[in-house]
This record gives structure tokens, sequence and C-alpha cells, in this order.
């Protein structure tokens, strides 16, 4: 209820590790504002244990308890391991699973693992209106990396669009998940929401250098150059 004050979306994390019940879904929807939006993280017994096989009960379960949030239900986010690479079997995975949830809401997958970065594996998504994930860093930025680099093959530098909307997750610019972002690259990333918006696509910006508080004085600070649009 105190964050739905400040921000309009959260992605929730929870779910990757735990299975959320009807009722916590209902709760979440009562206590937010009437416009809040919240991305949830798909089941990691979907993505990193079942390795999208055979998944179409689990699959079920959980977006049967997800629909719980009426119209504040916004993207499922996949994030795959680093060790789920682009094989043929994979693929052939990914491109059932796609088609097991084919048109029933907006869905984006984080792939942590550079084999991923091909034309096929784009068009495979644009089919399905699936967005690929923009992870930090994204193509473009410069950044010299200390501690665990942000900038390894677990997080492909692909920034392409492969549906109807953008879905980016912010890491951290140095050292993962406990690094801040400076204003000039928070400008940089608000020059190119600025463009997707303009291209009609909705986008969902999410922060995850939550150490240290990162995350929401990053988020704050991004909605600030956003809505002093002159000055970006």
């Amino acid at each position: 209820k105190y964050f739905s004050k400040y921000f309009k979306t959260t992605e929730i994390n929870y779910s990757f590790y735990h299975l959320p019940q009807p009722t916590t879904y209902q709760k979440w929807y009562q206590e937010t504002s009437a416009d809040f939006i919240f991305s949830v993280k798909a089941s990691r017994f979907i993505t990193h244990i079942k390795r999208l096989k055979n998944v179409e009960k689990p699959w079920k379960i959980f977006l049967e308890n997800a629909l719980n949030l009426k119209e504040k239900l916004g993207p499922i986010l996949f994030q795959f391991p680093p060790n789920f690479r682009a094989t043929e079997e994979n693929i052939k995975r990914l491109e059932d699973f796609l088609e097991l949830i084919r048109a029933k809401l907006r869905c984006a997958a984080e792939f942590r693992h550079d084999s991923w970065c091909n034309q096929k594996i784009y068009n495979l998504l644009k089919k399905y209106n699936v967005a690929w994930v923009i992870a930090c860093p994204p193509i473009g930025w410069s950044l010299k990396a200390t501690g665990r680099r942000a900038d390894s093959p677990r997080y492909p530098k692909a920034e392409v669009v492969t549906a109807n909307f953008i879905y980016i997750r912010m890491h951290g610019p140095k050292v993962l998940f406990s690094s801040k972002y400076t204003r000039k690259e928070l400008q940089d990333l608000a020059q190119k929401i600025k463009k997707w918006l303009k291209n009609g696509l909705d986008v969902y910006c999410y922060f995850n250098n939550d150490a240290y508080g990162y995350a929401i004085e990053n988020a704050k600070e991004l909605l600030e150059i956003l809505a002093n649009r002159s000055k970006i």
C-alpha cells in the first residue's frame, strides 16, 4: 500500500521461490492503487527445475493463482538459469512452452547465456509477442565493471524489441545488485524509454540493484528525469 503511493508497478520476486496463494494475490490487489501493475516472476520450478519440460500442470496452477490480480496483472517474467543454453532441445522446449501459453497474457524472457542472442530466437519471441528482457548493461554502455561483472555472458548484451512492450531489468552498473546508477546513466536510459514510448510501446522498467536501497533511489530519480522530459 505504501509502495503504490510512489510507484505504479513492481516486480514480484517472491513467486520465483514460493507459490503465492490466491488470498495473497487478492490482498496485494486490494491494498494497491487502482492503476497499479504487478509483474510476476514465474516459479523457478518451471524454469530451473523442470526447464520447461512437462510443465503444463505447474504453469496452470501458477497462472490461476496470479489471475487473482485481475486487471493489475502485468507481464509474467521467465528468468532462465545461466546453464540453460540455446541447444536444439531447449529451443524446442521453449517453442512448445510459448505455444502452451499463447495469447494468455504478456510474457517476458530473460536468458542468462549469450547463446540465445541470435535472430532465430528473436523471431521466435516475436511470433508469440514475448519480450526479450533488456538486462543491464545494454549495448552502448561502456562501464568498467568491478567485483561480480555485470557484463559477463550471464547477462547477454542484446537490446532487441520482440513484442509490443519493453521489459527492462537494471541489475546494477558495476557490481551486480549492489551498485548505483549515475544520473548520466539514468538520463541515457530515459532517452531510450522516451523513444520506445513515442513508438507506441509500453515500457516496464525495474531496478534489481536493491542492496543499500539503491533500487528505490534510482527508480525515483528515473521517474523524475522522465517527468521533466525537456531536460533529458
